[in-house]
């Protein structure tokens, strides 16, 4: 594809992550708009395979992926689901393995690839899509922050869109100036199930509590991140990874009502917010279409009714992940990798009921800490994938060492 000259053309689309959330919906948009978009393949990480064998029967895609099973698990599943559906004679090739997740992300029948896998072993597939050429809608954050600039420097211009809502956001309000007319970047929260409580408020929470998101239907790691502000704190480095913005001009704003998805502030004193009730699959959408729009993709805010929209400062003593954040990224090399990851093996412990809420960003700033000096934790300069594999091992075993977690390191599926 040449990212230079963007085409309205029918586009084939490889969902990696079909049965988590952001790939149902991806679905659910490409069904409704078979004009613009086909599924070329879908991936997951083996976890329901039924599920990921329903989608590709009713999608026909040319291609199915799991990170978990066998192919001969896959075909016993697609076979069960093409009977239910009373189809004959679909045989798409079949993928299965730790690796078949990235096959498909360098699939080469395919346009557009959208990463909608939860965590960091989304990283490989990222640099896989990109090394094939294909424009890569990207939902996963985590493979960009642990990647940095592997990641930065594997994508042509352009190749890169963002499908979170709050970078879509600055994506679209970014075409209202030149780069150097941006003064800076405005990420809204809607501050969780917890917003306005205080630090010792927080130390009693339960699991249960901590995933009754006020906004968002999301899976149990992002919505727990965004109880923490561990996920506010992503996107503000997934920001600054994007549009090349320092840090320290990249703000975050609790916007309880979820319609204002970011701004950008520009050096005249105007601020361009895109605004939309909460639905993914506008974003989505824009994403797998970019940089044109596609009609009908979401219900647009109703003006004939009377509503009110707030804006809250962000309570850095409770919520202290977005500080902790920007400290680690300044810091460069594999900081980020290790915060993610340490992060990732605090939420497992907190849903098991071994650490506190307040626990897992504590044990996340320490996790860092303890690898500052260390030669496979925060390296100088733009790291390997092997420095982020090797910084991330040993950023899990020091954060389940520290939960009192015995099992060895895990790492999130592709869903």
């Amino acid at each position: 594809m040449d990212f230079s000259a963007p085409s309205r053309e029918h586009r084939r689309v490889v969902i990696l992550g079909s049965t988590g959330s952001i790939g149902t919906q991806a679905l659910e948009v490409i069904a409704e708009a078979p004009d613009r978009f086909s599924v070329a393949a879908v991936a997951a990480g083996g976890g329901n395979l039924d599920l990921l064998a329903q989608q590709a029967v009713s999608t026909r895609a040319a291609a199915v992926g799991a990170a978990g099973g066998t192919e001969a698990d896959l075909e016993r599943a697609i076979a069960t689901a093409a009977d239910d559906a009373g189809v004959r004679g679909y045989a798409p090739a079949l993928l299965a393995g730790p690796d078949a997740v990235s096959r498909l992300a360098a699939w080469p029948d395919a346009d557009v690839v959208l990463n909608g896998i939860t965590g960091s072993i989304g990283l490989a597939p990222t640099l896989a899509a990109l090394a094939a050429g294909h424009l890569l809608a990207l939902a996963n954050k985590e493979s960009l922050i642990v990647g940095g600039e592997l990641v930065r420097k594997a994508a042509a211009p352009g190749q890169l869109v963002p499908v979170d809502s709050e970078h879509s956001a600055i994506a679209q309000a970014l075409r209202s100036g030149r780069a150097d007319e941006v003064d800076r970047l405005v990420l809204t929260a809607s501050g969780g199930p917890f917003r306005g409580m205080a630090r010792n408020e927080l130390v009693g929470v339960t699991p249960a509590q901590a995933l009754a998101h006020p906004t968002w239907a999301m899976g149990k790691v992002i919505t727990t991140n965004s109880a923490t502000m561990v996920n506010k704190a992503l996107e503000v480095i997934e920001a600054h990874l994007l549009f090349d913005i320092p840090l320290d001009r990249i703000d975050v704003v609790v916007h309880p009502q979820s319609v204002v998805h970011s701004m950008v502030q520009f050096v005249d004193g105007s601020t361009i917010a895109q605004a939309s009730p909460p639905d993914m699959r506008l974003p989505i959408a824009l994403g797998i279409g970019w940089p044109f729009r596609v009609p009908g993709s979401a219900t647009p805010c109703d003006w004939s009714t009377a509503s009110s929209w707030t804006f809250e400062p962000l309570d850095e003593n409770a919520f202290p992940a977005i500080r902790l954040a920007k400290a680690a990224a300044l810091r460069g090399g594999t900081a980020m990798a290790v915060y993610n990851a340490a992060n990732e093996e605090a939420v497992e412990a907190f849903h098991s009921g071994i650490i506190g809420f307040n626990d897992i960003v504590d044990t996340v700033a320490a996790v860092v800490e303890e690898l500052a000096g260390s030669p496979a934790g925060l390296q100088p300069g733009t790291p390997t994938l092997h420095d982020v594999l090797d910084a991330e091992q040993r950023a899990r075993a020091s954060a389940r060492l520290r939960c009192g977690l015995q099992e060895h390191p895990r790492n999130t599926n592709a869903e």
